[in-house]
């Protein structure tokens, strides 16, 4: 097929870019590098600087569209929601517009647990509610009302794919960003000497330890997902999908194992709790494996930081 993925110079979306190059498709990657890299682009795939908003001929001839291009640090987002609201909600809303004149009926779309915000019980099913916490959640959420509304009105066929923790690298492609939110990453880089020590917040939570258990998925098991959910678009209607590995580690699990790997001491700084954050999040993930036969490959964390390791570290 020939496919445009937007976002495809960040983190996530390099990964599905490069596995649909692997699969045979015709990839154009469209990004305007305010957040990925050009040289993440992998081999193969043609690259477009620019803008969901104005996507022009990139669009031209495209089966479908796999969009990542997004905003997607909370802090930001409470600090400029505008930011968020026009870059998220309105970039896409002109990316369906475009799609629509240009007759391409088909897209996955990067969703976020986000959606969720603080749940009533983990884990976390597609059905239930919806009530984010922030102007990240809420604009994403508001991307798949309107997938909802264009399936409905104008037979788009959509998938989301609602991500919890993306972690670990394939080959070459990690994470990289400019301002780091991730534990994993910030606790290599007490590895590498970047950082020296990692803050958990919170030791007193009703878990195993105390501190907050979080759902890992392998950057690799993800992007798989999206080369399935893109088999399974169906036009004329919107599916939701949760994706994690469906089980928990806790913050000092992740810390305990990135010793292990690293061979570092990794010194931790512990603190108090953050607003906002709640004591588990896990997703369910039976809906993906039972609809499309998806299931995490690599779900042990030690292959998770083991990968993001050896990206990180060239090792």
């Amino acid at each position: 097929m020939r496919l445009l993925v937007t976002g495809g110079a960040g983190y996530v979306g390099s990964v599905v870019a490069a596995q649909l190059v692997e699969a045979g498709h015709e990839v154009t990657v469209l990004d305007d590098l305010s957040t990925g890299h050009a040289d993440a682009v992998p081999e193969g795939a043609r690259f477009v600087q620019g803008s969901i908003s104005e996507p022009g001929d990139t669009l031209a001839g495209v089966d479908a569209v796999l969009h990542f291009a997004a905003k997607s640090l909370v802090g930001e987002s409470v600090a400029d929601p505008g930011l968020y609201w026009s870059h998220n909600l309105g970039g896409t809303l002109a990316l369906l517009e475009a799609m629509h004149e240009r007759g391409v009926r088909r897209i996955v779309f990067s969703s976020t647990a986000a959606t969720y915000g603080e749940p009533e019980r983990s884990p976390i099913l597609e059905t239930d509610p919806t009530r984010p916490t922030n102007p990240y959640g809420a604009s994403k959420l508001a991307v798949d009302t309107a997938l909802t509304a264009y399936a409905g009105l104008r037979g788009l066929g959509a998938v989301s794919l609602r991500y919890f923790n993306v972690a670990g690298a394939y080959g070459r492609y990690r994470e990289r960003h400019a301002i780091e939110t991730h534990l994993i990453p910030n606790v290599l880089k007490v590895a590498t000497g970047e950082r020296e020590s990692v803050s958990v917040f919170g030791t007193d939570y009703p878990t195993s330890d105390g501190t907050c258990v979080r759902d890992y998925i392998h950057v690799a098991d993800l992007a798989r997902a999206h080369l399935l959910a893109l088999e399974a678009v169906t036009e004329g209607a919107h599916a939701i999908y949760n994706l994690g590995s469906g089980a928990g580690f806790s913050v000092q699990e992740v810390i305990s194992v990135c010793r292990e790997v690293t061979g570092h001491e990794i010194p931790a700084v512990l603190g108090p709790r953050r607003d906002g954050d709640p004591a588990e999040l896990v997703a369910s993930s039976a809906k993906i494996q039972r609809e499309l036969g998806w299931k995490a490959e690599r779900p042990a964390l030690r292959d998770i930081v083991s990968d993001a390791w050896a990206a990180l570290s060239g090792k």
